[in-house]
């Protein structure tokens, strides 16, 4: 992930993100933009512990079925589930059908609820964690400090499948880094985005009540 490449459109990509269309349109359009949905970013979270000991792109081309098993990704509907919501997904071909990430997630959204009770939403939370970056990275490390320090903080709560490559692949997915290359065109617009992600935040944030 420390290369950028010409694709066939004649533009440079991160390595990663090129020779596959699926790749190419995540790696463009989402892939280091900034997520506040706490349904979107609860998602990744869980995603991203399926693909612990897999390939990104086997678990892109499923996103679709996991979706569709997990009731959108919808965590107030995956912490009520059961033994029997369990087995039927453990005979969902569609998905990666491992019992302990399944588990995994069930609890994790009802870990989920208690984080939006606690600080309003999920977004409010993982956004603290926002590490203080300014130059386009020119080697990516599988983790890094914060990553380490967020996987501990969510173990404490209970949250599991959630260690420090984990958490940090979690980071760039969700737009909390922005990782694409110096040389890769999207790493400009997904930093436009942010900034004005930014921005808004701030204005919600400091915004007289009477003016809203």
């Amino acid at each position: 992930m420390s290369e950028v490449v010409c694709g066939s459109d004649g533009k440079m990509r991160c390595a990663w993100g090129t020779g596959d269309a699926d790749y190419e349109v995540y790696h463009d359009t989402e892939w280091g933009f900034p997520q506040i949905d706490d349904v979107r970013l609860f998602e990744k979270i869980c995603l991203e512990g399926f693909q612990a000991g897999l390939s990104w792109l086997t678990i892109l081309r499923k996103r679709d079925n996991f979706r569709s098993a997990f009731s959108g990704f919808d965590f107030r509907r995956v912490a009520e589930y059961g033994e029997d919501a369990v087995l039927k997904l453990l005979n969902d071909a569609g998905i990666i059908r491992h019992r302990g990430k399944i588990e995994a997630t069930i609890n994790n959204a009802a870990r989920a609820l208690e984080l939006r009770d606690e600080f309003g939403t999920l977004a409010s939370y993982f956004w603290g964690w926002e590490p203080d970056r300014g130059s386009a990275p020119t080697q990516i490390p599988p983790f890094t400090d914060v990553s380490t320090a967020l996987s501990k903080d969510l173990k404490k709560r209970g949250w599991k499948f959630v260690g420090p490559t984990t958490m940090y692949a979690f980071m760039q997915a969700m737009g909390l880094v922005n990782d694409h290359l110096a040389e890769c065109w999207v790493r400009e617009e997904a930093e436009v985005r942010r900034q004005e992600f930014r921005r808004q935040e701030f204005r919600r944030q400091t915004s007289d009540p009477d003016d809203r």
